[in-house]
């Protein structure tokens, strides 16, 4: 008979060995048919995911804490086993007798790591006995190819508490159809989303049912806030699967078209603009490639990126990511900007952003694109709640996740307005 847990512990096990040594991300395994939580109930599938995720984010302390119990190094299975319950105990404080037998369990029916129960074991109580293990340690690093650039840019003490940031679990935020209502636990951020602190099941939240609401990080609920749609106004959302910023474009009054590459993303979108009861027009096609027969009002643009700025989301990308992308997804999102660019109105509005903290796929990418389009001009941002900190120089906003960090954080994001000629 199986010890409770172990279902859950075994594929967060494996989960976590596809990160590390696949460079395969959660996102991408959540959505495999045959993968390790395809045969799992709802609820393990979750636990699973969140363990995972919580020992993404405190690998280094982990290997610390089990380094003066390790004389040799273990196959990687059972390492990250280790990792994972000494994050458990540290983190969520589980009770060590059920976080042990749960990994022995795992380590004993593994194919080839039955013969290292006994070490697991023995490992696993040593560091249980350790009194708050991660109290003393600074927070995960960044990798070197991200660190490095963000200290230059900004200092070692801005990038330690964007690790800080980083390291705890998100908290959960909301857009709205119509005015926020009041949801027990909830707060109303100063630029208008709900946050909820603490764990939150989502389905069970007032208003889930009548889909008054969806789930969308408060920052980047900003873009459409920049872009200012209109009642009645013509908005083209550029990449825009699963659909947040679709659906606060058609909930402020605009008649929304939605494109993107992936068929797959975009069966998110329509499940999402159906629970809401949103309406938009949905392409799926190449933005490169896509001639719409109008033009519009104004144009949404959120660009393929590096994805550096929703780390404290996903704690799997530091490890599925090199920064070697980063030089191809500059180029394609300047082709994106020219080809938008020509979608829009004259005397119409383009919002470019991207959920990375680089400046090449921001600032820079903003400069370059005046410098290709000297009639545009930056339109500053004018948004109730934005802190004057974030306005970025040369124009737009520049949001980091240390930004509310008393209030669990933001995602990165750069993001700005141009205005054509009329």
């Amino acid at each position: 008979m199986a010890v409770e847990g172990t279902a859950a512990r075994a594929a967060a096990v494996t989960l976590i060995g596809a990160v590390l040594d696949e460079r395969v991300s959660l996102g991408q395994i959540s959505e495999m048919n045959n993968g390790p939580l395809a045969t799992l109930s709802p609820s393990d599938r979750a636990r699973a995911q969140r363990l995972a995720a919580m020992t993404l984010r405190h690998l280094e302390q982990a290997d610390r804490v089990l380094e003066p119990h390790l004389r040799k190094g273990p196959p990687r299975a059972v390492r990250n086993a280790l990792r994972l319950g000494v994050v458990e105990m540290a983190i969520d404080g589980a009770a060590a007798h059920g976080v042990v037998n749960a990994l022995v369990d795992v380590i004993r029916h593994g194919k080839r790591t039955g013969h290292l129960a006994g070490l697991v074991n023995a490992v696993l109580r040593k560091a249980a006995g350790a009194e708050a293990p991660f109290a003393d340690m600074p927070p995960q690093r960044l990798p070197r190819w991200l660190r490095q650039p963000l200290v230059q840019l900004w200092g070692r003490d801005v990038v330690t508490a964007i690790e800080a940031v980083q390291a705890l679990p998100p908290p959960l935020d909301l857009s709205f159809r119509a005015d926020v209502p009041a949801i027990d636990g909830g707060v109303t951020l100063e630029t208008g989303s709900l946050r909820f602190a603490g764990p939150v099941q989502v389905s069970s939240l007032p208003g889930y049912d009548t889909g008054a609401w969806w789930v969308q990080d408060a920052a980047a609920a900003l873009a459409v806030r920049l872009l200012a749609p209109a009642p009645g106004e013509t908005v083209l959302d550029l990449c825009a699967a699963p659909g947040g910023k679709t659906m606060q474009l058609a909930a402020a009054g605009a008649e929304v078209t939605a494109l993107d590459i992936s068929g797959p993303r975009l069966k998110r979108l329509h499940e999402n603009l159906a629970r809401t009861g949103l309406t938009a027009t949905v392409v799926t096609a190449d933005v490169l490639h896509w001639r719409p027969e109008t033009l519009f009002d104004a144009v949404l643009l959120d660009a393929p990126c590096s994805a550096t700025g929703t780390i404290r989301r996903h704690p799997d990308l530091p490890f599925v990511k090199d920064g070697l992308e980063i030089a191809g997804l500059v180029a394609l999102q300047a082709q994106m900007i020219d080809r938008a660019l020509g979608f829009v109105k004259p005397g119409g509005r383009l919002v470019f952003c991207t959920c990375s903290l680089l400046p090449e796929e921001g600032e820079a990418q903003l400069q370059a694109a005046l410098a290709r389009h000297p009639t545009l001009s930056v339109e500053q941002p004018d948004i109730p709640g934005v802190d004057p900190c974030w306005l970025a120089k040369g124009g737009g906003l520049r949001l980091r996740p240390d930004y509310w960090a008393d209030k669990g954080g933001m995602d990165g994001f750069f993001m700005a307005r141009l205005r054509l000629p009329a």
